[in-house]
């Protein structure tokens, strides 16, 4: 017979609820009769207490009631049984009490675990489960820190993105290149992680160094960009020592003697348009210095239009090439220069960018100083709006 109802109750326990089996063992019992809840009991695994209190309710008449339990059954909310724990709890993670010194967790994590520790120090003895139930029923939940705020935005941004665009504009009209340029992120050479993820066979991921230390690095890169707006077309140099002026503006003679010239053989002008900062910002002497001479080399009426500051995400660079090279290389240990040059130099979209990269191995030393004559030197015309942000620079062979 216990094995009977065993083989009853493992077929249709899956669909009951608390009442549901109670009831039903209680009803197998009473079919039984002497020794019934015993019999039930160690088929099924349910308590005697259980199967006594399923037919103490069959005496009383079943009802559907649309209860599991008794009123009043099962455990007590906290909030009984400790007064006082929810406003306790949202006191301690509240977002105001950052601004209180004297807060137990205004130096800590808030994590559950750290904030079952400070209920108890306040007389709730509470555990981290039910911080986490508490924390939900006070409409708190995990969340990250969100980048949203830019700072204070200079007056004249929008006006200084509308003179990029119609500048760009009417050189793209008169067939004149226009470029946007910048530095990617800095990366280590090494079999160290990248982020991202790659497929791979089951269970044989790639196996990369714990730790990320520069003195284990082969070397770093330095990718700056060199991106034609109107070909959809870009030019990469990896660096291997310094960011500098001299090195950004040798990507940019790379980028021409490379791409540019043979995309534009009549071209007369180049508009660059950059970073606010960097190498390529509008206040590093040298940039200047540099795009004079690359002038004087090519011939090339050169006007520059820098982005007001922190407005570098408008770069088109950033959204049209360094995504994709971050895309394309996502997972993958950058374990030589012949690797990044070979995953920057594979990038491409469905839209048809096409990169060439090329590995840069010259010195770029920093700390030099540019003098005041040298300066003065320039044919530098600042524009009369936002000169330090607009300017052209002449060959000076045309200029004497």
């Amino acid at each position: 017979m216990e094995a009977i109802i065993r083989t009853k109750y493992e077929a249709i326990s899956p669909v009951l609820d608390e009442r549901a089996r109670r009831l039903w063992a209680a009803a197998e019992s009473r079919a039984i009769g002497y020794g019934g809840d015993a019999i039930v009991s160690a088929a099924t695994g349910l308590a005697r207490a259980t199967v006594r209190a399923g037919r103490a309710e069959l005496e009383q008449g079943v009802t559907a009631t649309g209860r599991v339990r008794q009123p009043g059954a099962g455990r007590p909310k906290i909030e009984k049984t400790r007064p006082g724990v929810k406003k306790a709890l949202e006191r301690l993670v509240s977002p105001h009490t950052r601004g209180d010194p004297m807060s137990p967790l205004h130096w800590t994590c808030k994590s559950k675990a750290h904030l079952a520790a400070a209920l108890s120090k306040e007389g709730f003895s509470v555990s981290a489960t039910t911080v986490g139930q508490l924390l939900h029923e006070l409409g708190y939940s995990l969340q990250s820190v969100r980048k949203s705020r830019e700072g204070t935005s200079h007056p004249d941004r929008n006006a200084q993105f509308e003179h990029i665009n119609a500048m760009a504009t009417d050189f793209q009209q008169r067939n004149q290149p226009v470029i946007s340029v910048d530095t990617k992120k800095k990366e280590l050479v090494g079999d160290f992680k990248n982020a991202g993820q790659e497929w791979q066979p089951k269970e044989t991921p790639e196996k990369v160094q714990v730790h990320d230390f520069p003195d284990d690095a082969i070397g770093k890169a330095i990718p700056y960009g060199v991106y034609d707006m109107a070909r959809n077309e870009a030019w990469v140099s990896i660096g291997q020592d310094h960011d500098t002026p001299a090195f950004a503006v040798a990507s940019i003679r790379q980028w021409w003697r490379t791409m540019g010239q043979q995309s534009y053989p009549h071209a007369t002008e180049l508009l660059i348009t950059a970073d606010a900062g960097g190498s390529n910002g509008y206040r590093p002497r040298a940039w200047k210095l540099e795009l004079q001479r690359f002038a004087d080399e090519t011939g090339l009426h050169i006007g520059v239009c820098h982005f007001p500051p922190g407005t570098s995400k408008w770069n088109k660079i950033e959204h049209r090439l360094f995504c994709h090279i971050t895309q394309n290389w996502r997972g993958r240990p950058l374990v030589s220069y012949a690797t990044v040059v070979n995953l920057i130099g594979s990038t491409h979209t469905a839209t048809g960018l096409r990169v060439r990269a090329r590995l840069d191995r010259k010195r770029y030393p920093t700390g030099g100083k540019i003098s005041n004559a040298e300066i003065k030197g320039l044919a530098l015309k600042k524009s009369k709006f936002h000169g330090e942000w607009n300017y052209e620079l002449f060959p000076r062979k045309l200029v004497n």
